[in-house]
């Protein structure tokens, strides 16, 4: 198993201060408000199900950052399997928000009331970056990017298996029914590309070398 790499020392202690922990705790709120909100105010559409709407990557990956978000405030955790989940979690949030305004912003995606579509597609992806940026891990396991990729992969083969069954596809992108399975794997096969992209920007971001810290003598 490969060796972890090292981050920023300081990274994680600043993480467990209680400005850190309130910003988590109050993000972590908004974004748990906004993803309760939703089937609220869609329980009377004859179209609404809660199996669809828990079928969007979108869905999935704000309740996985509330949570991620939710232990930090609590518990501010530093281990390497624990920071490897924060990088998992992050980086299905930048393709969240990057997938949505690259493909997905004049798409209708069940998200209508504008205010909560701004929090799950654009400020809960902005909150997870900056959060990573700024808490960088203290260890970070080798080549974790590529690791980090299984989770839109696994939802990729969810979507297309459950599919045929209940007759809808979330995103158009990952829907054969009009373009056929050969332009839609075409589509998959750039898509995937960026998202690999993606997730090794987020593993660069946090694994970094870190500015080295003043000498305690020095603080002056």
């Amino acid at each position: 198993m490969a060796a972890p790499t090292p981050a920023a020392p300081l990274s994680v202690d600043r993480s467990q201060t209680w400005w850190a922990r309130v910003l988590r705790l109050g993000f972590a709120a908004l974004g748990l408000t906004a993803l309760i909100l939703v089937p609220i105010e869609s329980w009377d559409n004859p179209g609404f199900t809660l199996a669809d709407y828990f079928s969007y990557f979108t869905i999935l990956s704000n309740v996985a950052a509330v949570i991620v978000l939710l232990v930090g405030a609590i518990a501010a955790p530093a281990g390497a399997g624990w920071q490897w989940l924060r990088g998992a979690v992050t980086t299905a949030m930048v393709i969240t928000g990057i997938v949505y305004a690259l493909l997905l912003a004049n798409v209708d995606v069940n998200l209508n009331i504008e205010w909560i579509n701004g929090v799950l597609h654009r400020t809960m992806p902005i909150v997870l970056l900056v959060d990573w940026i700024v808490f960088r891990p203290r260890f970070l396991p080798d080549r974790s990017w590529l690791t980090w990729l299984a989770l839109p992969l696994v939802y990729g083969v969810y979507t297309l298996i459950r599919g045929p069954f209940v007759d809808w596809y979330p995103y158009p992108f990952i829907d054969p029914r009009g373009q056929g399975y050969l332009s839609m794997t075409l589509s998959l096969i750039v898509v995937f590309a960026g998202m690999a992209l993606m997730a090794f920007g987020v593993y660069w971001l946090g694994a970094r070398s870190p500015t080295p810290a003043p000498p305690h003598g020095n603080r002056g």
